[in-house]
């Protein structure tokens, strides 16, 4: 199978303040993490979107190795990204895996869990931590019609919840990985790291 892996990076920070991408984490930025964690991953390519303080990303985040996606349109939900992504993704992509760029902590054996879905021909999967369903998810070429009119911040989450795809939730031990939307969010990251 060819996946593509896309990390969801745009967002602006409203609710923190300042641009969560550049949060220092483990002697470098937030987003420099978690895309260390989908290069671990090993998918057919890489995509992240940016978009919130895409320059100053640029500069001090090493993008190397990724398709880099300029969400104009950040301010209009994660939703946008992945529509604006979905262009770049490669025609030979059988599928794609979405990730967080503010969830550094994502396990490589999650993502091989989605993948041993999208193999069994799942067209969504997700997975089902301890304390519920969570990022990353996977997300069949037969989806991505759906996936193109996506808006908002939560429709991804509408789209699974929707019933019009059967959704396969993978087994992943442990909590949910934590992302950063808060100054405490980040702080429990930090504690935790």
């Amino acid at each position: 199978m060819f996946v593509s892996g896309l990390v969801l990076a745009a967002g602006r920070s409203a609710r923190l303040g300042r641009p969560k991408q550049l949060l220092a984490y483990r002697g470098r930025t937030l987003l420099d993490a978690a895309l260390d964690a989908a290069r671990a991953c090993r998918f057919d390519e890489l995509i992240v979107a940016i978009g919130g303080a895409a320059d100053e990303v640029r500069a001090a985040v090493d993008l190397s190795g990724c398709t880099v996606v300029d969400n104009v349109h950040h301010t209009a939900g994660c939703s946008s990204s992945i529509v604006a992504a979905l262009a770049e993704v490669d025609e030979r992509a059988d599928g794609l895996v979405l990730l967080l760029g503010d969830q550094p902590d994502v396990a490589v054996a999650s993502v091989d869990a989605l993948r041993a879905a999208a193999a069994a021909e799942a067209p969504i999967a997700v997975c089902r931590y301890d304390d519920g369903r969570g990022h990353p998810f996977w997300f069949a070429r037969s989806t991505f019609a759906d996936l193109a009119r996506l808006h908002g911040d939560k429709g991804v989450w509408k789209l699974i919840e929707s019933g019009r795809w059967p959704v396969t939730e993978v087994r992943v031990d442990g909590r949910i990985p934590l992302d950063v939307d808060t100054w405490d969010d980040y702080t429990r990251l930090v504690e935790a790291g």
